[in-house]
């Protein structure tokens, strides 16, 4: 019985647990709060996510541009660029509504951010 246990109900109980790390959907609109060395802001991202891969739209204090970004378990990392600066956030999610990280601006600044999905 024990053995049972082991090959198949363990395997089993780490695959839904695995499955239910990936449920996370980040489609949506997300508000950020950036806190840099170079200043502070509260820029707008609109996701889509298609299994770990993630498009959208970055609007605030830098501009417009186009998001990539990848979702691997709870690890998010979103890029962009503007007027040829690469910008980047690397974080975690920490809910369906919620994520926080490092956000780096072109190495010329620095910082964390926050994010609330709009409901």
């Amino acid at each position: 019985m024990k053995s049972l246990f082991s090959s198949v109900i363990v395997p089993l109980f780490i695959g839904f647990t695995a499955q239910a790390q990936n449920t996370v959907n980040l489609t949506g609109t997300w508000v950020m709060e950036v806190k840099t060395d170079a200043g502070s802001g509260s820029p707008t991202f609109i996701l889509k996510q298609d299994g770990e891969k993630i498009t959208g739209t970055y609007a605030g204090q830098l501009g417009e541009s186009p998001v990539v970004g990848t979702i691997k378990g709870d690890v998010i990392h979103l890029e962009f660029n503007i007027q040829g600066n690469l910008i980047t956030y690397d974080g975690k999610v920490t809910s369906a509504s919620d994520m926080s990280g490092k956000v780096n601006l072109a190495e010329m600044a620095s910082g964390t951010f926050t994010g609330k999905k709009k409901p």
